[in-house]
């Protein structure tokens, strides 16, 4: 039987089986635990900020608070970016589950203490989890609502008990950071602000300067150092991020020496513009980091709540509109993989055009009548043409429009009201997360000229960040660019991506407003499957409904990472599966010690 479902205290917790590293392991096997420690790792972000509360969905958050996990506010365990569906004791000693995963125990660490000294008791996680569930982002409120109780069982043991059928559930409740209910206690947890937040991680902020910078400073009495899941970590004295208004102002800080580390999202640029004088002395050097990842999806979101995009034939005419093929040779030398559905490069992708067959087709048969065609027969996104405009894709776009009551009429293309068939496609000034601002604008510019064949007008729109993430979180805009990081292991926060809830409700990740019974169900299926084989025939379905309902127009993407870098810092050659993913840069990277 797995180790989980012998319902006694474990070092760690799988979705399915054991993890893969026994009790008593030294250390995670992409960490180096002979990595020495010391040095400062400065790196860059774009934009600003006005909170340091990333956990709630008011005020324009640090994000590195957020995406650097662990290393400010610690969760019970930690996810291993070797095992999709992973977790090990951080500041739980143990993990406890029953066979069918109606409940779950943690043991907490009597060791554990926030940076300030006072320890981190069963109240303290008691009340981070009440409160994120009800007056935290919206990320956290899906999977508090499926708890029936919590309760204190010990000393140091804390209970939930699940009202849902929900493998998962046993998982994310080690997940969520704990707070210092002292801290907050009393105050308005939901607002924003810029009130330093008490963690028990490695690191504290010791500076926040809004629009300039944001410092991490190690913790000398940091009461995790030695534990076997901490070797290796976290090995830098300092870490700083930098704010600049642009990605090009970062990469000229870069090339000066005052950054570590470049992200390069341009294959081009890689190849040829890596030899300004500090690359050429050696001083910069070029590391190429691979992952076997899902491609997410990214590109440029249709929000159905505008009636214009309601209807997938015209969401189809949009992406025959948008002739990849040409965009990626003119702005990567044709280099980049087209993103073909939001699973690609992973075992859990369909297979573009292929119709779906054995326990995939028999979870979608029951809604074939509400799909969208292709979604069980095959679904493939247009070739595209070499040349600027895709002369056989913008007639079978045009016929689809007129399918739909869209006519050209005096060179526009309007409804038969006669008003034209007019958008906006909004864009955030400081770039995204795997996208710059510039190429953002650049491939939004291609598309809005493509759109005058149909006699489309299309504009661009440009915004600071904060005004970009409040129209976002409130669905306001016809067009955006979406950017959706996957993972190995989905699970609940699929809702909070697709679930018919984010059509109303602020702050999801729902912008395309999908509301899609057979969606929802295909995540049931993947949160209840009993084996692996259940799991990804659940995964692949559900990507056959994402895909096909063509609510995103899909770019390119990297199997790789191309991270340029100051020579003195390196990281193990080790690669986690998930490779350049938040907990591998900087928390397994360190300074060289001198004369190496």
């Amino acid at each position: 039987m797995p180790l989980a479902s012998l319902a006694e205290p474990a070092h760690g917790i799988a979705m399915y089986g054991e993890p893969a590293l026994p009790a008593g392991f030294e250390h995670l096997p992409y960490a180096n635990p002979d990595a020495p420690k010391g040095g400062t790792i400065r790196m860059a972000e774009p934009g600003s900020y006005d909170s340091l509360k990333p956990w709630v969905l008011r005020g324009s958050p640090a994000w590195p608070v957020y995406t650097m996990p662990g290393v400010l506010a610690e969760t019970l365990m930690l996810r291993s970016l070797d095992e999709p569906f992973t977790l090990y004791g951080l500041l739980a000693e143990s993990v406890e589950t029953d066979p069918e995963r109606t409940w779950v125990e943690f043991a907490l660490r009597p060791e554990a203490t926030f940076s300030d000294g006072s320890p981190v008791t069963i109240e303290d996680v008691m009340w981070s989890y009440e409160t994120l569930g009800t007056q935290g982002h919206p990320r956290y409120r899906g999977a508090w609502s499926k708890v029936e109780k919590m309760e204190q069982t010990g000393p140091n043991k804390i209970r939930f008990t699940f009202n849902t059928q929900d493998r998962e559930l046993a998982m994310l409740m080690g997940m969520r950071p704990i707070l210092k209910k002292a801290q907050w206690e009393g105050k308005d947890f939901s607002a924003g602000g810029m009130e330093v937040p008490i963690g028990s991680g490695p690191y504290v902020i010791s500076d926040a300067d809004p629009g300039r910078g944001l410092t991490f400073t190690r913790n000398p009495d940091w009461w995790g150092k030695d534990l076997p899941v901490n070797q290796g970590l976290h090995n830098f004295d300092q870490v700083i991020y930098d704010y600049y208004g642009d990605n090009n102002a970062m990469f000229e800080a870069f090339k000066a020496g005052d950054i570590d580390v470049w992200r390069e999202l341009d294959p081009t640029r890689w190849a040829s513009e890596f030899d300004f004088p500090r690359a050429a002395s050696g001083e910069v050097v070029q590391s190429e980091i691979p992952n076997e990842r899902p491609s997410g999806i990214m590109g440029l979101v249709m929000n159905t709540r505008n009636p214009i995009f309601a209807d997938w034939r015209v969401r189809q005419a949009m992406i025959e509109a948008f002739n990849w093929t040409f965009i990626n040779n003119a702005l990567s030398g044709g280099e980049e993989n087209r993103i073909t559905s939001y699973f690609a490069n992973s075992t859990l992708a369909m297979t573009p055009g292929a119709p779906a067959e054995g326990r995939v087709k028999e979870l979608l048969e029951p809604f074939a009548e509400e799909l969208p065609p292709g979604t069980i027969d095959g679904y493939a996104l247009p070739e595209g043409s070499e040349q600027p405009v895709d002369r056989r894709a913008m007639r079978r776009g045009l016929k689809l429009l007129e399918e739909t009551g869209w006519t050209v009429q005096n060179g526009a293309l309007s409804n038969a009201d006669g008003q034209p068939f007019a958008f906006e496609i909004l864009l955030n000034q400081s770039g995204a997360a795997m996208t710059s601002a510039s190429e953002m604008k650049e491939i939004a510019q291609i598309f809005v000229e493509a759109l005058r064949q149909y006699g489309i007008q299309a504009k661009v729109t440009s915004l600071d960040s904060a005004q970009y993430v409040e129209r976002t979180n409130n669905y306001d805009f016809d067009v955006t660019w979406y950017d959706r990081a996957l993972s190995l292991s989905p699970g609940n926060e699929q809702l909070l991506y697709w679930g018919a809830a984010g059509v109303t409700e602020p702050g999801t990740r729902n912008w395309m407003g999908m509301e899609s019974p057979a969606a929802e169900a295909m995540i049931s299926e993947m949160l209840t499957a009993a084996s692996p084989e259940e799991y990804n025939a659940a995964v692949k379905a559900l990507d056959r409904i994402l895909t096909a309902g063509r609510y995103v127009i899909p770019v390119g993407y990297s199997p790789i990472s191309r991270l340029a870098h100051d020579a003195r810092l390196t990281f193990p050659e080790q690669i986690p599966v998930y490779g350049d993913y938040p907990g591998f840069l900087p928390e397994t990277w360190w300074e060289k010690a001198d004369g190496q």
